[in-house]
This record gives C-alpha cells, sequence and structure tokens, in this order.
C-alpha cells in the first residue's frame, strides 16, 4: 500500500494516531504469538510485518510535511532503522522477539497517551 493510499485510508476510517495504534497492537499480538510458538512461518510472517509496519513508518516520518516535531521524527526513525537490523538478526538466529514486542508496546503506550488530532 502507498503512502497516500494509507493516509487516505486513515482519514476515511478513524482518528489516524487511533488507526496507528490499533495496527501496531496488531502487529505486536501476532509478534508476542511468534515469539511464545515454534511455527517458523509464523514467526516469518509476523517480523516482516512488523518490518513492513516501522518502513511505513519511517518513510511518512521522512516525509517534508510531517507535523511531528523535528527531534522526535529524528527518535522514530533511528529507533526504525533498528527494528529493521534487529528483525534481519531475529531471523537470521533466532534472537528474541521480545525487544520488537517491547518497542512496539511503548510506541502503543505513546499513541494512546498523547492527544487526538
Amino acid at each position: 500500500m502507498s503512502i497516500t493510499a494509507y493516509r487516505q485510508s486513515m482519514k476515511d476510517t478513524s482518528a489516524p494516531r487511533e488507526l496507528e495504534r490499533r495496527v501496531f497492537q496488531q502487529v505486536t499480538l501476532q509478534l508476542e504469538a511468534a515469539g511464545r510458538g515454534e511455527d517458523r512461518q509464523a514467526r516469518i510472517h509476523a517480523v516482516s510485518r512488523n518490518r513492513i509496519l516501522w518502513n511505513t513508518l519511517v518513510a511518512d516520518l521522512g516525509e517534508e510535511g510531517n507535523l511531528l516535531p523535528v527531534e522526535l521524527r529524528a527518535n522514530l526513525i533511528s529507533l526504525g532503522l533498528w527494528v529493521d537490523r534487529y528483525s534481519g538478526q531475529a531471523l537470521q538466529s533466532d534472537r528474541p522477539l521480545a525487544p520488537l514486542v517491547d518497542v512496539n508496546r511503548a510506541i502503543i503506550q505513546g499513541l494512546a497517551d498523547r492527544r487526538p488530532d
């Protein structure tokens, strides 16, 4: 899905922050389940979906029209790059998925704590 289509679907369905929170929750639940199980395909799918989510977020944060403060954008982009690196390592060496879950949970909490748009 392109960033433009993603933004339009956010406008059509609910407040952007709430939609982002729900997507992070869904992906995080998949990561948690994959981290507990032995199903290699479920692990690959969950980590890949998380990577896509973060790559989409990083691309949006890099857009000129993004309204978040510059320092916050930079921190989130840096975090997204870490998620991408760790995800590759987690798939290659079966590292635990808990650090990815922890990062996502922090983002979910941040999205829940902030004022609505």
